[in-house]
């Protein structure tokens, strides 16, 4: 039988997941990425620190058990939504709109996969995902890479450490990010 009141229902993910996600666009926002490691300051770079985020809050759902998969699907349609909306607001036509938010998907999926691969191997894999996906087919700043792979790193490890509870409410906290060549030279 089918029941109207479940579909009146406010989702109880949705609060949480959107807090997740305006965290998670503010630290993608912060500066540093962007002046002192020579991440390109264009739509490209922007939806690439978005991605880089994302992937670390959907990892550490994913350690949260179900409700965490939940989350972590809300968090997922909060994003694209949010695509879809900046896309429509930029212009891009309707049909364009679908086509985009799906290769935007794709891509998230397969940066997801790489930055995994690249946690779990050497360094130097985590500094090859990070040449591909985010500075694509510029070349990145001396100490730029290096810097990048050790917040991949120490954030994945950070969140790791903040409790189930604070993350499926919603709290999610970020370090600083790397000021390029200074990072490296002080092992952050």
């Amino acid at each position: 039988m089918f029941n109207i009141f479940k579909l009146l229902r406010r989702d109880p993910y949705l609060d949480p997941a959107h807090r997740l996600y305006v965290a998670l666009v503010g630290q993608a926002r912060q500066p540093g990425f962007y002046a002192g490691l020579g991440v390109p300051d264009s739509l490209d770079g922007r939806f690439e620190m978005i991605s880089l985020h994302a992937f670390l809050v959907l990892r550490r759902l994913r350690t949260a058990g179900e409700p965490g998969r939940r989350l972590g699907q809300a968090l997922f349609d909060v994003m694209f939504a949010d695509m879809d909306q900046n896309l429509r607001e930029m212009g891009v036509g309707d049909l364009g709109v679908g086509k985009r938010v799906k290769a935007m998907a794709s891509g998230l999926y397969g940066r997801i996969a790489a930055y995994e691969a690249a946690l779990a191997g050497p360094e130097d894999e985590a500094e090859a995902a990070l040449r591909r996906n985010v500075f694509g087919t510029t070349e990145p700043p001396a100490g730029a890479l290096p810097a990048l792979a050790l917040y991949l790193r120490r954030e994945a490890a950070a969140l790791a450490g903040q409790p189930d509870g604070a993350i499926l409410a919603g709290e999610v906290q970020f370090g600083a990010p790397p000021d390029g060549g200074a990072a490296v030279a002080q092992g952050r």
